[in-house]
């Protein structure tokens, strides 16, 4: 099983609540701390009886200077799927910190509700809740990614999340990260993370995939596996401005020109040329680099021609293997034959002031 296979049989049968593990957490939000102090964090995806984020934020919550946690968790019909709490209704959680000051949460100072319905996040109820909070961190659904990241964008919010790093090429996403009202965290994108599974998939995968691509085992736990996770967030943070320092210079041998974008092919963003001032097509991974002050995002390469950046449109008596370029990268011509590149975001350096 391949490393992106695991997900999308989550994805398939819904069985995509991965439960993040702490010292991810930590690893991440430790560069966010200055955003939430006197804001109302809400976990909306949580278990809060499993949940490394309520974890976190409640036992750093005087540390962080918030000023109120709510967790809230999706509760299932189906047994071992999205929750494993014991109650028969949904619930939610809020916390404002220890009464006595500790830094250890007091059960007595957790107030438990109740939902009227199941705790889905698109829920009247879900939505009430999010609209009195500031600021949401959690590790949505998989499946339900399009859908939570357009709420969070109609109801004005914050935002850190852990999400697929395909989704930066999704046509409902990559706007949103062209725009820069969405971007990559700091934990490098397609970074190996594992995830806490319910005991049911936990078992499938056991069963079907192989351990060290889909799963690893730690101290006797079944972890699911995750190559290609990444966190989005709109919270500023210091990587996102950091300079990319470019060594390479250009030749047209070793930046073949697209015949069907008016850009410069480079295949790696390591080799991005520090003389060059045009569109140039750069592979996705760029993004973890990205610093907007010093590039400029014009567009994906796709079928679709989102961007209306396309040049040329290839007919059969231009290139004999037409249906092999009619994809979504850039086409360059290497010896007399046109070769299509895998996808491209194309970028342009912003000129120095």
């Amino acid at each position: 099983m391949s490393l992106n296979e695991n997900l999308q049989i989550a994805k398939r049968k819904k069985n995509d609540e991965f439960y993040t593990q702490l010292a991810d957490i930590e690893k991440e939000l430790r560069h966010y701390h200055r955003h939430f102090r006197g804001k109302v964090v809400y976990c909306n995806c949580d278990d809060p009886s499993v949940s490394n984020f309520f974890h976190y934020f409640s036992y750093n919550f005087e540390r962080l200077g918030l000023k109120k946690l709510v967790t809230a968790c999706y509760r299932n019909r189906e047994r071992d799927l999205f929750s494993r709490h014991d109650s028969e209704r949904a619930i939610w959680l809020d916390y404002n910190g220890s009464a006595t000051g500790g830094r250890v949460p007091d059960v007595g100072d957790i107030g438990i509700r109740e939902f009227e319905g199941d705790g889905d996040f698109r829920s009247t109820e879900c939505i009430e809740l999010l609209m009195r909070t500031d600021i949401v961190v959690t590790n949505p659904p998989f499946s339900l990614f399009r859908e939570y990241v357009a709420q969070l964008v109609q109801y004005g919010k914050k935002f850190l999340i852990v999400g697929s790093q395909n989704a930066v090429t999704y046509k409902e996403i990559f706007p949103l990260i062209k725009d820069s009202r969405m971007w990559l965290g700091v934990t490098p994108k397609g970074q190996d993370m594992l995830f806490d599974v319910p005991e049911g998939y936990a078992r499938e995968l056991v069963a079907t995939a192989r351990e060290g691509s889909a799963y690893r085992v730690v101290d006797g736990i079944v972890k699911g596996r995750l190559g290609n996770a990444a966190w989005f967030t709109n919270l500023d943070h210091k990587k996102r401005h950091e300079e990319l320092i470019l060594y390479s210079r250009y030749s047209p041998e070793k930046y073949p020109a697209y015949d069907n974008y008016d850009a410069i092919n480079v295949d790696r963003v390591a080799e991005i040329p520090m003389d060059w001032d045009g569109a140039m097509g750069v592979p996705v991974t760029f993004l973890d680099k990205h610093n907007p002050e010093q590039f400029e995002v014009l567009g994906i390469t796709d079928r679709d021609d989102r961007y209306s950046l396309k040049t040329r449109k290839y007919t059969l008596a231009d290139a004999p293997n037409y249906n092999d370029l009619n994809g979504e990268g850039g086409v360059i011509n290497v010896g007399g034959k046109y070769k299509r590149t895998y996808r491209r975001l194309l970028i342009r350096k912003i000129p120095s002031q």
